[in-house]
């Protein structure tokens, strides 16, 4: 149980911590570090792009934000208004950002492997989030429980991305260019991988709830 809460309390330290980290380009001009500062004037100029990155860094914020306040029963029970509309706010978030997010992995640093990633990530990001509301409104509360916690595993890819990027190149002794490829995979394959095993120990806990199908 301490192991259980003090992860939780972790991933809401990191929800937030990289949930407000957006602000930062409201403040910064940010085309002159980091990742933006390898792009192309002309690229940045381009109006669909610069919307597109803005809207998938914002919006995908306010999801990691606000998505792991939705797992906790006693609050869901107690305010199931806000949840609903915190629920609906998630996954207009999730779409908005997951659609400018795929635009974007087509311009990703890395090469190839680097915008299969991203893009891979997009997909399934927008695949489980609208599983979760298609299972929610056929009434499938246990398969609306089981994608939400896949869909906000690939919501906090923004936080292990961010944790990874300085990692992979030291582990590895690579250059950022050529260990960005390994990160835009590794930020959330792993976070999937957990969110199945998290499932499949709720179904062993409750096998009287056990759904004929998840969604």
């Amino acid at each position: 149980m301490k192991t259980r809460k003090l992860f939780w309390i972790i991933t809401k330290i990191l929800a937030v911590a990289i949930g407000l980290y957006p602000l930062i380009y409201l403040i910064l001009d940010m085309r002159t570090n980091g990742l933006l500062a390898s792009k192309s004037q002309e690229l940045w100029s381009s109006f669909t792009y610069h919307y597109s990155f803005y809207i998938h860094i914002f919006l995908g914020a306010i999801a990691l934000l606000i998505g792991w306040a939705q797992f906790s029963e006693k609050w869901r029970v107690k305010h199931l208004k806000l949840h609903r509309i915190l629920g609906k706010t998630y996954i207009i978030s999730v779409l908005l950002s997951g659609i400018s997010g795929l635009y974007i992995a087509y311009y990703a640093n890395g090469g190839l492997m680097a915008k299969l990633g991203f893009a891979s990530l997009a997909i399934l990001w927008l695949i489980t989030t609208v599983k979760a509301y298609t299972s929610i409104k056929n009434r499938n509360i246990i398969g609306h429980q089981m994608w939400m916690i896949r869909s906000y595993a690939l919501t906090f890819a923004a936080v292990t991305l961010r944790l990874w990027m300085p990692i992979i190149p030291v582990i590895f002794n690579l250059e950022f260019s050529e260990s960005y490829p390994i990160t835009s995979w590794l930020c959330w394959i792993p976070n999937i991988i957990f969110a199945e095993i998290i499932i499949r120990r709720q179904i062993q806990l409750s096998p009287i709830k056990k759904p004929s199908h998840q969604g």
